[in-house]
């Protein structure tokens, strides 16, 4: 299992995030992105919803109480302050004691409040990559938050698949690293 806490790779795995959304310069927000139809604009639009949803559901909301509070452009005028702002509050809400014990009732069901920010920090860790593919940064995600993923992903994936919420697998090589193989089980071409 995750040697990991996972409160903690989920907060890494938004540093990391956010540190690459600081790098963005201003002509970079229409780059494409390796997730299909978002440009860079809509990829940290995305990241930022689900950082404002995180404390919502954690907190004890349904989905359906929080109905569209969210859709829409969340990052207005200043997408740093908002992407910051967003994440420090997903991750205190992870952080609050039970947090982690309560269930978190989402749009497909209720799920128990780690699985729900295991789910949070699989997907901060894959759109990091997804960032510095699209401005040109530095793609090398963190080993450690890559091994704690993939060893959660490997349970997971199966159903992500179904739902089709992840791409189709990518093919790799035996001897293809940690993160190569983790991104092409979620469908990226690293």
């Amino acid at each position: 299992m995750m040697t990991i806490d996972i409160r903690e790779a989920y907060r890494r795995a938004l540093d990391d995030f956010g540190a690459l959304v600081h790098r963005i310069t201003p002509e970079q927000w229409q780059n494409r992105t390796p997730c299909v139809d978002w440009d860079v604009r809509a990829l940290v639009n995305h990241v930022v919803g689900e950082n404002l949803w995180a404390p919502e559901l954690l907190g004890g909301r349904t989905a359906a109480e929080v109905g569209d509070a969210f859709d829409g452009d969340l990052l207005g005028d200043d997408p740093l302050k908002a992407f910051d702002t967003s994440a420090v509050a997903a991750v205190q809400a992870a952080c609050d004691e039970g947090a982690l014990a309560r269930v978190a009732r989402l749009s497909f069901g209720d799920v128990p409040g780690k699985e729900y920010v295991t789910e949070l920090f699989a997907d901060a860790l894959i759109h990091t990559w997804d960032l510095a593919r699209a401005i040109g940064a530095d793609e090398r995600l963190d080993p450690e938050l890559v091994e704690a993923c993939a060893t959660w992903f490997t349970g997971a994936e199966p159903g992500y698949r179904q739902a089709g919420v992840i791409g189709e697998q990518q093919p790799v090589s035996s001897d293809t690293d940690a993160q190569t193989r983790l991104l092409a089980s979620w469908g990226r071409r690293g």
